[in-house]
């Protein structure tokens, strides 16, 4: 199978189902962000992060593919032959979870903190922001998508928070207070 196709060249591209849209369609959109933010997650595993995150970003990059695949799936025909590729409360659980056990080590948030710091940490702030606009473009999709995705980017991003606070912990990087 080769890379190229040339079926996107006038602009348009398909939905798993064969439905052509173009390239600019508010869906196609939504899941393009959410690529840019395992992109931005891949950038985040290559600056070595420790051992315990680097297994909990690796799983949200598979996550991000279900997600993904889920908001090109309008007809929601694709969760019943591929289940690997659904979002489910279960995923939700597993990021709250992952938030309170990585809280336990930070010091409280008194205020709002700069981002940036390490660079795993920086990173995760970008991708914490990348999150939040895939959000806002899941929100305005019609029809509305399963709130269970809207659910778990709303908590990925707080994780994506507390993610950026303890590498720069970690890595002995101090916090700047706004």
């Amino acid at each position: 199978m080769k890379i190229y196709t040339r079926t996107g060249d006038g602009g348009d591209t398909s939905y798993f189902d064969g439905t052509r849209v173009r390239k600019d369609d508010a869906r196609l959109d939504t899941y393009g962000e959410v690529d840019e933010l395992n992109a931005w997650l891949g950038l985040v595993r290559a600056s070595r992060i420790d051992a315990d995150l680097d297994g909990a970003v690796a799983h949200i990059q598979q996550d991000l593919f279900a997600l993904g695949a889920q908001l090109a799936d309008p007809g929601r025909k694709l969760a019943e032959r591929v289940l690997k590729a659904v979002i489910t409360d279960a995923d939700v659980a597993r990021l709250e979870s992952l938030i309170d056990a990585h809280e336990t080590e930070l010091p409280p948030l008194r205020k709002f903190i700069l981002a940036g710091g390490s660079q795993a940490g920086a990173a995760l702030h970008v991708a914490r922001t990348v999150c939040r606009r895939a959000e806002r473009r899941m929100v305005a999709l019609e029809p509305a998508v399963d709130p269970v995705l809207l659910r778990y980017v709303n908590r990925l991003s707080d994780l994506l928070f507390v993610l950026a606070r303890v590498a720069n912990h970690r890595g002995g990087v101090a916090e700047i207070e706004w």
